[in-house]
């Protein structure tokens, strides 16, 4: 007894002082994170940037300063935007930090005092309320009608009830006090507690590069060593034709700098921005530009089921009286409730609820446990009506719920006479009733009345309901020990937290994509399967497992089973974070989503994670690559559209620039191999880099989606950029168009046209067959004429903008001068027109030929 006054009274000052120094304040940790301008300079150790960075050196010291601040600009701004992204996924634990309470109540020195919650030591006793946000891992010392919201931990959306019950007496950091007061002795602080763990977990787990920057520093390699091999070769062969030294080396430097696109990652950075905010504009706001791509090809997304799926809402979908089951949304039959409301009476007056009826708004007028509410709602819209019915009530007393009775009590005063009212679990219920009430009158309680009862209560568990019964009895006595005893039987509700709305066609628009839907949870497994099925995410309980079963199987055979798993139930942090592991062991790129927490360290580990916007904590916000600003699991699939749409842009414009690139660097190689004069000059050869590799490319990067984009297959996660045929386009087109672009030249000099005009119509046609091949890459199946090239207007304008450069050049002195050409005429633009066609019309044919022998 003396052991517990001294608790009571708490620690003294100068022993929590002591505790404090010893183990250390009551904080989550984080390993030492990298500083800014670590993270910014970290930016520029890149492949591709190296190579531009040579080439901004190279462009400046040969005098096109021009060419040189424009690389130099985009090396800059890919650093600047790849910091900020990198940035703020350092701050994701300080989120995490400031989950716990910032101030707390507690006991030193027997009195009652507020500190920072960061001073919180083992062994003190702190006072909780209603409201409060717990700070440490606790074990309660005292408590009075006590409920906990678990959620952010658990998952779980119904309040958790607490007492000094050995089994029930832990409370945890960052979770809230919904009801009651509680004194607790604190047993955990910091990185011991659960959410401690939770950061530790967010810790150790690896990032790794995205997809795409693999891919595109595996391309600038490929394109690098290529272009610099072949560029050696024709100044060498140039030098020993007897060129000029200056001059070759200028035209090697010149060919190289135009060979490189140097452009492509500002093109794929501005392709993911524009993605990015057309995203925003259908509610997902995307945190990580990578991001973007690895959505497009995601093939399993992992969703919690509460508030991501289901409404986080508990709602009374059915009503089981006079032996029938109704429609809590049927208000034909619910006016019966008008004569007859002895279950509305039941589960509005035995209740914990608060209420403010100075508040107007109905929904906000209710506090208390999600069921409790749910109950409320169900027979009352308005706080007039429910104010009305509850103060013509007296309650005496009640003996509140409990785990082992799993029912609650109060007793009602009305009209002179004493009421007994009780509700609880179905099964306790109506072993403690002898009697059913049942069409205004009350029958005994027969054994076939129990059989009736029990069947229509499995009906609705099995549609994945969680029925509360209601009961009752008249008592003359207040405080009979028995008051629990020979009840009337009322009738029953069945509660759900139900599906959101767009879910089921969200869920069938994945389908279709090959997208697997999974539904982790820490729901009981009948009801989580009942939800799945509603939902079209499984058809039969044997893609259900739960954690405990997950527990039994080793890594290896989850990885064998998982496939085939569609539902994960009852689970908890650590599972998720192992279910996302096992599915990207089986090469699966996997998207998780979730709200709470005990969400963090999965969406972390996953390839993209996906935090809900409204009901989301901020840790899991900052620790996801999406947020879904409207928390609509439908905004997952526009994403996942958006996503693939952006990768094939991106494809498109690689195609177009690696095409282009290679005919302009296969004009000078073959020409130098047929001891040809070179048909380009330096200086044109940067203007074509500028006509048609800029503007172009960039319009390429928004065009519209094709119909087919939500009816393939995910791409594979080891799938390489230039897969699908991709690298035998890029060959074929770019060869042709250095070989036609050769030809129009030696056409040009067998008329007899002077060298400056041969070179003006090898520069023409050039430029107009790379923007003629533009428009061929909107589609990787279509010929040039299916396609609606008027679908981009974006497109349309910098291909006119790219003509009018030729045309200027070409035909206004001031340029002819700089750009050394030549005005051409009727025979010169034959010549032109004929070989920038060609191309695409033998591929229109052979397009068109291949798909009719098909």
């Amino acid at each position: 007894m003396l052991e517990q006054v001294e608790l009571l009274k708490g620690l003294t000052e100068s022993e929590a002082k002591r505790r404090l120094e010893k183990y250390g304040p009551n904080t989550l940790e984080k390993k030492a994170s990298i500083s800014p301008l670590k993270i910014f300079l970290a930016q520029f150790n890149d492949f591709i940037t190296w190579v531009l960075i040579v080439a901004t050196v190279i462009s400046g010291y040969m005098g096109e300063k021009a060419d040189a601040i424009t690389i130099l600009v985009i090396v800059v701004m890919n650093a600047i935007l790849g910091f900020i992204q990198e940035y703020k996924t350092e701050r994701s634990l300080d989120a995490l930090k400031k989950m716990a309470a910032p101030t707390t109540k507690v006991i030193r020195n027997g009195r009652l005092k507020v500190i920072n919650a960061e001073n919180v030591v083992l062994g003190d006793l702190l006072v909780l309320e209603s409201g409060d946000r717990i700070p440490a891992d606790c074990i309660i010392v005292t408590s009075s009608n006590v409920l906990v919201d678990e959620s952010l931990l658990t998952g779980e959306s119904t309040g958790v009830i607490k007492s000094t019950a050995k089994e029930e007496n832990n409370i945890y950091m960052g979770t809230i006090m919904l009801k009651g007061r509680v004194e607790a002795k604190v047993v955990k602080t910091g990185m011991d507690t659960e959410m401690g763990k939770i950061a530790n977990m967010l810790q150790n787990i690896e990032r790794e590069k995205s997809p795409l920057k693999e891919k595109l520093n595996f391309l600038g390699k490929i394109m690098v060593v290529g272009c610099i091999v072949i560029c050696f070769i024709v100044t060498i062969l140039g030098i020993m034709r007897g060129n000029d030294i200056m001059d070759m080396f200028l035209l090697g430097v010149s060919l190289a700098v135009a060979a490189i696109p140097e452009g492509l990652t500002a093109i794929v950075t501005v392709a993911l921005a524009l993605g990015v905010s057309r995203m925003l504009k259908r509610n997902a706001l995307v945190r990580k530009l990578p991001a973007v791509e690895t959505l497009g090809c995601t093939s399993v997304i992992c969703s919690d089921k509460t508030g991501t799926l289901t409404e986080n809402k508990m709602t009374v979908k059915k009503l089981y009286f006079n032996d029938r089951i109704i429609s809590a949304n049927d208000k034909k039959e619910l006016k019966i409730f008008e004569k007859d409301n002895m279950l509305k009476k039941i589960f509005t007056i035995c209740s914990d609820c608060s209420f403010d009826f100075t508040e107007k708004n109905f929904e906000k007028a209710l506090f208390g446990d999600p069921t409790e509410t749910a109950l409320i709602r169900a027979f009352f819209k308005e706080n007039k009506d429910l104010q009305n019915f509850i103060t013509s009530f007296n309650k005496a007393y009640d003996i509140p719920f409990d785990s082992e009775r799993k029912m609650m009590t109060v007793i009602s005063r009305e009209r002179g006479k004493e009421v007994c009212l009780v509700k609880g679990a179905p099964e306790r219920v109506l072993e403690k009733c002898t009697k059913i009430y049942v069409n205004g009158s009350i029958e005994p309680m027969t054994q076939l009345w129990k059989k009736r009862i029990l069947r229509n209560i499995e009906l609705m568990s099995d549609n994945a309901l969680r029925c509360i019964a209601a009961a009752y009895k008249e008592i003359g006595i207040v405080h009979n020990k028995n008051v629990e005893s020979n009840l009337i039987f009322v009738g029953a509700a069945g509660i759900i937290d139900p599906p959101r709305r767009e879910v089921k066609d969200a869920v069938m628009r994945c389908k279709s994509a090959g997208i697997k839907v999974v539904m982790i949870t820490g729901d009981h497994k009948n009801t989580a399967y009942a939800i799945g099925k509603d939902l079209d995410i499984c058809t039969s309980k044997e893609q259900v497992i739960t954690g405990e079963e997950l527990d039994r199987l080793s890594d290896s055979e989850l990885s064998a089973k998982i496939e085939g798993l569609r539902i994960f139930a009852r689970v908890n942090p650590e599972h998720k974070l192992r279910i996302v592991k096992n599915f990207k062991k089986n090469m699966e790129i996997v998207a998780m989503t979730g709200d709470g927490v005990n969400d963090a360290p999965a969406i972390k580990e996953a390839d993209i994670g996906i935090a809900m916007g409204i009901a989301g904590t901020d840790v899991t916000k900052e620790s996801a690559s999406m947020i879904l600003l409207d928390d609509n699991f439908a905004t997952i699939v526009a994403a996942v559209e958006e996503g693939r749409v952006i990768y094939g842009n991106i494809r498109k414009f690689i195609r177009y620039l690696l095409s282009c690139n290679l005919g302009e660097v296969l004009t000078m190689f073959l020409a130098s191999l047929m001891y040809l004069q070179t048909p380009l000059i330096a200086i044109q050869i940067l203007f074509v880099n500028l006509a048609t590799d800029g503007l172009p490319a960039i319009a390429l990067g928004v065009d519209p989606p094709e119909d087919d984009t939500m009816i393939e297959e995910p791409r594979p996660k080891n799938e390489h950029i230039f897969a699908r045929g991709l690298t035998e386009k890029i060959l074929i087109r770019g060869s042709l168009i250095g070989i036609c672009t050769v030809l129009s030249y030696l056409v040009g000099l067998n008329f007899g046209f002077s060298l400056d005009s041969c070179r003006t119509i090898a520069l023409s046609t050039l430029v107009l067959s790379q923007l003629i091949h533009v428009f061929e890459c909107k589609s990787e199946k279509k010929p040039l004429f299916r396609i609606n090239i008027f679908s981009n207007m974006y497109l349309v304008g910098a291909v006119t903008t790219s003509v009018l450069m030729l045309l200027t050049v070409i035909y206004v002195p001031t340029f002819q001068q700089i750009f050394h050409t030549v005005a051409l005429g009727g025979k010169q633009w034959l010549i032109i027109l004929f070989f920038s066609w060609i191309i695409s019309l033998i591929n229109t044919i052979y397009m068109q030929f291949g798909k009719s022998r098909n």
